[in-house]
């Protein structure tokens, strides 16, 4: 349904509110361009043709509410409650930024206040903000469900997500409306369109507009709106809003707009701009002034006294935002990752009378064990739902234990799966999600990279995100090019995320329940060849079940054998590396100290530091290329840092340096380590 939205009537006290914000933003812009060699040493966007639509959404959104906006929205922050100086001290990137610490550009919010609504991190990555502002929305949804929360009547939390009219083209964007067509979420999709992609124009890289997306969403509700004209604004607002509280579903909202500023501080509109002339016909401040004279609300004379009572206001705000105080280097070093409760191994790793188990039903009993603990829990991703319980069984009967509205299957939408965490996690649920193998797991990188790994760092530790994302990994029964691949290095290059890689049942549940206890952002990558043990050699992946207290805290490796011999090594591996590792041993018994780092980031470089000083020699054992990757890095750290105490070059041994592993069984196995090749460097490195 798509209807067009005109002018009505709003109460006196309201539109002079609204003008009021608008003046004081169209003021702010004004400054910062009088004041252009100052403002522009850190890149900014202001609102400059955009103001009446901001002010109108901005000024409805209560502190239950939750807001993710874009780098052009200070007109829609200063509308919901922030000052100018507030804004002012993000522009200087000052210390005391209340978003970020001075760590990230203007408008670009995050913020956990209880008086105000609240603003999830986000990227600069034009319209990465879908995804998790839909993510808030299926968590608000879920907690709603679940009975977590009771709202009065019209009072019930709306989600409003604000984006730029050229951001609708990204694939991300369409997930995030998908989704919440198909959940029916409780979300305002807000576009402001001024028909410029920086420098391209509409007509150049569009064949309609958000309308003519949206029309593939049925179940969103499409409203269009001069978004210039600030009383039918208004009134279009106030309606979606009360009505997604009652009635709990999607809205877009399609606001025609000019774009009267630049761009950003650093492309300045005279560099290409052609129409600057018609987009100044339609700038909303002469025309809601114009309304207010004409309807006798204001005289000229009031708006000129109005406007130099708010310029004084603004340059007050300006002096002193400009004037205070930088950040200094501890401010730099906090917030790299939230602090965890998990920090020593707790309970019964092998309780007396225990039975051996496979390491995928030590996952699937610590599911269990979290779920039936923790309501604010949910399981959610590719075929994980009841039907199947994941492709590896690793979540069987689990939707049918905990219902489908905790446990459920979800499009094949990876960037949506990895990014909603971070929007659930806001919420204060604890997300648990699967992506089916790593080779999946691409896709999600943008969401992991752009918004999960930097929340907590971007907004000053007002948001740690709680995401769990369970990953099958590796070679194993000739999976192919598209099943078998291992990324680990890529994923250890991602700061702001831990890596954990465990080797067997008892650690597999020791650590995901460490994980989920984690308020940071954990890939769990479980080597589907270890989940039933059918690897030859692998037997010992099957392990007596620990007691459900059971937890490993991320970071801490496992000796697996000590070296006794006075000529040894030592093999620092993990996954499945850790069998190789074991099988090659045997042919020097006494000789081979193995590692079995368990977790890839933070790596515990201590336990490795204070075993290769022992035995003056060491060899990293991957599943990945050697060349570029994480193991190689490890390497060369080793060689660094313990450099006085080696009697050998650190040697490593991956596999070979290929774009894929190949389908067939016999290629496969030469493609990978083996235990003739280990065995054969670990000899070398015992003769030096």
């Amino acid at each position: 349904m798509m209807a067009q939205h005109s002018s009505t009537s709003i109460s006196t006290d309201k539109l002079l509110a609204a003008y009021r914000t608008m003046r004081i933003a169209r003021s702010m812009s004004d400054l910062y361009e009088e004041h252009a060699k100052l403002t522009s040493k850190y890149v900014h966007a202001c609102s400059n043709g955009h103001e009446a639509i901001q002010v109108a959404a901005g000024s409805l959104l209560k502190k239950q509410d939750w807001l993710s906006c874009y780098y052009r929205d200070d007109s829609m922050l200063l509308a919901m409650g922030l000052t100018p100086e507030e804004l002012m001290l993000q522009l200087f990137a000052k210390r005391d930024d209340p978003f970020s610490g001075g760590r990230t550009y203007y408008s670009h919010p995050s913020l956990n206040r209880d008086d105000l609504a609240k603003i999830p991190h986000q990227s600069s990555a034009t319209g990465m903000q879908a995804i998790p502002a839909a993510g808030v929305a299926m968590g608000i949804q879920h907690r709603e469900k679940l009975g977590l929360d009771t709202h009065e009547i019209g009072e019930a939390p709306v989600v409003m997500c604000s984006i730029g009219d050229a951001a609708t083209t990204e694939g991300e964007v369409s997930e995030a409306l998908y989704m919440s067509a198909l959940k029916k979420l409780p979300i305002v999709w807000l576009i402001q369109d001024n028909e410029w992609d920086i420098s391209a124009h509409a007509r150049e890289i569009r064949f309609g507009d958000a309308t003519t997306m949206a029309a593939g969403f049925p179940p969103i509700e499409v409203r269009q709106v001069d978004g210039t004209d600030l009383p039918a604004c208004m009134a279009l607002m106030e309606d979606v809003f009360d009505t997604v509280r009652k009635e709990r579903r999607p809205f877009l909202i399609h606001a025609t707009v000019p774009l009267l500023g630049h761009h950003t501080s650093g492309v300045r509109r005279e560099f290409y701009r052609d129409d600057l002339e018609e987009a100044q016909q339609r700038d909303p401040l002469p025309r809601i002034e114009k309304h207010l004279q004409d309807s006798n609300i204001l005289d000229s004379s009031q708006i000129t006294l109005l406007k130099a009572e708010i310029d004084a206001e603004v340059n007050e705000a300006f002096d002193r935002a400009r004037n205070a105080e930088e950040p200094v280097f501890e401010d730099l070093l906090a917030h790299r990752f939230a602090p965890t409760d998990v920090t020593e191994e707790k309970g019964t790793r092998a309780p007396e009378g225990g039975e051996e188990t496979l390491m995928v039903d030590c996952a699937l009993h610590a599911m269990q064990e979290i779920m039936s603990k923790h309501p604010e829990s949910l399981l959610y991703g590719q075929d994980v739902g009841k039907r199947l319980g994941g492709v590896f069984r690793e979540a069987a009967k689990l939707g049918d234990k905990f219902g489908e509205d905790r446990v459920f299957n979800t499009p094949i939408q990876e960037a949506f799966i990895v990014g909603s965490t971070l929007g659930m996690s806001c919420t204060g649920l604890r997300p648990i999600v699967e992506v089916q193998f790593a080779d999946y797991l691409w896709p999600g990188l943008n969401q992991l990279f752009s918004e999960l790994s930097k929340s907590y760092f971007l907004s000053n530790g007002q948001w740690p995100v709680h995401s769990l994302i369970r990953v099958p990994i590796g070679a194993y029964g000739s999976g192919g090019p598209y099943h078998s691949s291992s990324m680990e290095s890529v994923l250890s290059n991602i700061r702001g995320i831990k890596v954990v890689y465990p080797s067997n049942g008892a650690d597999l549940k020791g650590l995901l329940k460490a994980a989920f206890y984690d308020p940071n952002p954990v890939i769990m990558l479980e080597h589907k060849g270890l989940y039933w043990s059918k690897v030859p050699g692998t037997e010992s992946a099957k392990c007596i079940e620990p007691s459900e207290d059971y937890v490993i805290p991320l970071g801490r490796a496992r000796i697996v054998t000590k070296a006794t011999e006075e000529t040894s090594c030592t093999l620092i591996t993990y996954g499945r590396g850790v069998y190789w590792a074991l099988e090659s041993a045997k042919q020097f018994p006494g000789a081979v100290e193995i590692i079995d780092l368990r977790t890839i980031v933070p790596v515990d470089f201590d336990t490795i530091s204070e075993s290769v000083k022992r035995t003056n020699r060491c060899l990293v054992l991957t599943e990945e290329p050697e060349n570029n990757t994480f193991a190689q890095a490890l390497t060369g750290r080793i060689a660094k840092e313990c450099f006085e105490y080696l009697d050998a070059a650190p040697d490593l041994i991956g596999s070979e340096d290929l774009p894929a592993v190949p389908m067939n069984e016999n290629m496969e196995k030469a493609y990978l380590p083996n235990v003739g090749k280990v065995a054969k460097r670990i000899g070398k490195l015992l003769d030096y």
